[in-house]
């Protein structure tokens, strides 16, 4: 028997809008693909761009210029350099300095220095407060005055008192008056004569006070005795300076120290075992700790005639045949006593070659080589070595006279290489 079944609808018919929406292709999602894809390009592009940027870094790296020292090959001279017998250190001193003060003691008013400073013979460095000076000085001037002022008084009364002798001595002639009176007009002249002196002599004793008194008040300025640089200002306005170092630490000795640059010289101690070596006028060569490529050249002044017991050295003094502004006192200093030169013989050939830093020197192999600037390159240049003169060598051959030749030129530096030359 058949089972009935339940009336069912029909199946609905598919919506077509829909099925074509199911087909079409989402515009974002086709970007978002195509993004993707172009991403790898972006970054490979960058990548090149930046190795491109390196490797023209680097091309132009390897051309830069190095920067190195260089010395000027200088011609051997006929004698020939001059050698060091003996080598000393020591330091730059003043033959004269001075720390300047007043000669009275004071307050200071002005001061007109400054470290540094250039001043000339008689100039005003400072100035003390003077107005107990000027107050002396004003009073002596008076008191001058006054004693010429009596001394024209005492002129008058001694021309009076001459006239008085004349008129009793004719009275004593007439016989009206007695001799007495002639007597006693001139002792009257006598003693005005005396007084009159003594004003004089008081006129004297006031123009000296004055003087003393005017002298008080210049030693309120304070001048330079000589001209120099000042290298320390000790004093402030308001301070109390004093000849006399008094008041303990609250006064000042002086207002600055000054010193002659074309006093300075060299003070060496040479051990007493080689003082035989050193003559006086004997060519030196000086070299400042501060400037050690810069050679001065200087001389022996004197030889010192005492021993340092205790350090067993003789003191030599040296002056300096240069002087410079770079020279200043207590400088380090070293300095090598040279070997005069002995004259060349007339059969005798001029010396070849040049001299040069023995820095400036290097082996390759069993090659002595140095490099030179040339156009801006440093060239390589076989040589032939002659002899050593202090830190010097003779190059018999390979270099010329004026050349310029690497100092301590760098272990990596290769011939034809871009350089940058200054002197050392």
């Amino acid at each position: 028997m058949a089972i009935p079944q339940p009336n069912t609808p029909p199946p609905a018919a598919p919506d077509k809008g829909a099925l074509l929406h199911q087909l079409r292709i989402d515009r974002g999602l086709r970007e978002e693909t195509a993004e993707v894809r172009r991403w790898p390009w972006v970054v490979g592009g960058a990548l090149l761009l930046v190795l491109i940027g390196a490797g023209l870094w680097l091309m132009k790296s390897g051309h830069t210029a190095v920067a190195v020292h260089t010395a000027m090959a200088q011609p051997m001279t006929s004698g020939g350099p001059s050698t060091s017998v003996l080598d000393a250190t020591g330091y730059v001193t003043a033959r004269r300095q001075a720390t300047v003060s007043a000669q009275i003691t004071g307050k200071l008013s002005e001061v007109l220095i400054e470290e540094g400073d250039h001043v000339q013979a008689g100039q005003v460095l400072g100035r003390l407060d003077d107005t107990s000076q000027r107050a002396a000085l004003a009073q002596a001037e008076a008191q001058f005055h006054s004693a010429q002022a009596l001394l024209v008084q005492f002129q008058a009364q001694l021309a009076q008192d001459q006239r008085d002798v004349k008129r009793a001595e004719d009275l004593v002639q007439r016989k009206l008056v007695s001799e007495q009176a002639v007597e006693q007009a001139r002792t009257l002249v006598d003693t005005q004569g005396a007084m009159l002196e003594q004003q004089r002599k008081q006129i004297d004793v006031a123009a000296a006070n004055v003087r003393s008194a005017q002298v008080q008040l210049d030693y309120c300025t304070v001048r330079s005795p000589f001209a120099g640089v000042v290298i320390a200002k000790a004093a402030q306005v308001g301070e109390i300076v004093s000849p006399l170092s008094a008041g303990g630490g609250f006064t000042r000795t002086g207002i600055g120290t000054l010193v002659d640059m074309e006093s300075l010289e060299i003070e060496v101690d040479v051990n007493e075992a080689y003082i035989n070596r050193v003559l006086p006028k004997q060519p030196v060569a000086s070299v400042l700790n501060a400037y050690p490529d810069w050679k001065i050249p200087s001389h022996v002044i004197a030889i010192i005639p005492t021993a340092d017991r205790a350090k067993a050295t003789v003191k030599v003094r040296i002056g300096l045949d240069l002087k410079d502004d770079r020279i200043v006192p207590d400088m380090g200093v070293r300095v090598s006593f040279l070997e005069e030169q002995k004259p060349v013989e007339q059969d005798s050939r001029p010396p070849r070659g040049v001299l040069v830093p023995t820095a400036a020197l290097r082996k390759e192999g069993d090659k002595d080589v140095l490099l030179v600037v040339k156009d801006g390159k440093a060239r390589r240049r076989t040589v032939t070595l002659g002899g050593s003169f202090g830190n010097s060598r003779q190059v018999e051959s390979g270099v010329s006279p004026g050349e310029a030749v690497i100092v301590d030129a760098p272990a990596e530096l290769k011939d034809d290489a871009a350089v940058s030359a200054a002197s050392p």
